[in-house]
């Protein structure tokens, strides 16, 4: 709008110096009068001045409508965002040889994972929509030690996408740690805003993993609105990863292979025996062959649990089965307390390495 006015302006002043030019030219060069005295002289002037500001009103007219219409120049509407290139600068630094058995991959699902799984479906809040975790009440809630590592990791693809939301960007980054890891295509949508400190929610409410009962579980899980195929099907994830002693308390992996997402997890709770760890630090217990295994009193609650146990079973005996169950699950996880438009999109991303 500025631009236009400045546009307008210029030719519109100009008009109005020619036009004065004009007006004063033809004053002075009236011939003097040689008779009819100082009242002729002034009607003479008086008519003069008349005809001039007649014929400037005319001049101008005809000028402003011989102008060109000036409107203000349109901002250039933004480029959508390129998802598909966010999660390929995601998948860029998943793998450091520097980092936990070289790859960022399980601690980026991790911290999507702990960003959205706080949504309580009473009291409708929590969730992956504002990203709380930005701020020291929840970063600092017990279960979420060590994912400052992931954020800032992370920082460098919202250095990238600034528009990004960093709520978008935790939960694309879980999607890409699962998908570039070997695991499922996971549908996933654009939509959650940054909020304030005050949308923080209470600390509590992700899982305990030192409680040996599946009433626990099903306790917290089901204030998401999940069930106990979709519990079973979320703690699938801990094919990926380990434990640390610094975070929280516990230490070790769950499987032989913790950066490649596979149903191993099933596979090594159900065919190994598994002894509980002597050791100085909380809880936990060692496969009794290699010692080099681990499995948390929450996970043994899924093979002594009988419903639970029965997923389980099913997920150990057919990975594409939990492949398809996690896709949808993780979902649902990631999406927790968000409110998409009606008509959000819905991406499917290819991995890097497909």
């Amino acid at each position: 709008m500025f631009a236009s006015r400045v546009l307008l302006r210029a030719p519109l002043a100009a008009v109005a110096r020619r036009a004065a030019v004009s007006s004063v030219r033809t004053y002075s060069s009236q011939a003097p009068s040689s008779s009819g005295g100082a009242g002729k002289s002034l009607v003479v002037a008086a008519l003069a001045a008349g005809a001039g500001a007649a014929g400037y009103h005319l001049y101008l007219e005809n000028e402003k409508s011989s102008l060109p219409t000036v409107t203000a120049a349109a901002e250039k509407p933004k480029e959508p965002l390129d998802y598909q290139k966010v999660y390929n600068a995601i998948a860029a630094i998943i793998e450091d040889e520097n980092y936990d058995d070289g790859s960022y991959g399980p601690v980026f699902l991790r911290l999507a994972w702990h960003a959205s799984g706080t949504y309580d479906v009473n009291a409708k809040d929590g969730g992956s929509n504002y990203a709380t975790m930005r701020f020291k009440p929840e970063a600092g809630h017990g279960a979420n030690a060590g994912l400052g590592i992931a954020r800032e990791r992370l920082n460098r693809v919202k250095d990238q996408f600034p528009e990004i939301s960093y709520g978008d960007l935790w939960t694309l980054a879980g999607v890409a740690a699962i998908q570039e890891l070997g695991g499922p295509i996971v549908n996933w949508r654009a939509g959650r805003v940054d909020g304030e400190e005050s949308h923080s929610p209470p600390d509590g409410r992700l899982p305990d993993a030192g409680r040996p009962d599946g009433q626990h579980s099903r306790d917290i899980f089901y204030k998401m609105g999940f069930n106990d195929q979709e519990i079973v099907a979320l703690l699938g994830a801990h094919a990926l990863g380990r434990c640390h002693t610094d975070r929280s308390g516990f230490d070790g992996p769950w499987t032989a292979s913790p950066t490649v997402f596979t149903n191993a997890f099933y596979t090594e709770l159900l065919g190994r025996k598994w002894v509980e760890r002597k050791w100085s630090g909380p809880k936990q217990f060692e496969d009794k062959e290699s010692k080099s295994l681990m499995m948390l009193p929450a996970d043994m609650a899924m093979a002594k649990d009988k419903e639970f146990r029965k997923w389980v079973e099913i997920y150990a005996k057919d990975e594409k089965k939990f492949f398809d169950d996690f896709a949808k699950v993780a979902q649902k996880l990631f999406e927790l307390g968000v409110h998409f438009d009606e008509n959000a999109k819905v991406y499917q991303f290819k991995p890097t390495n497909a």
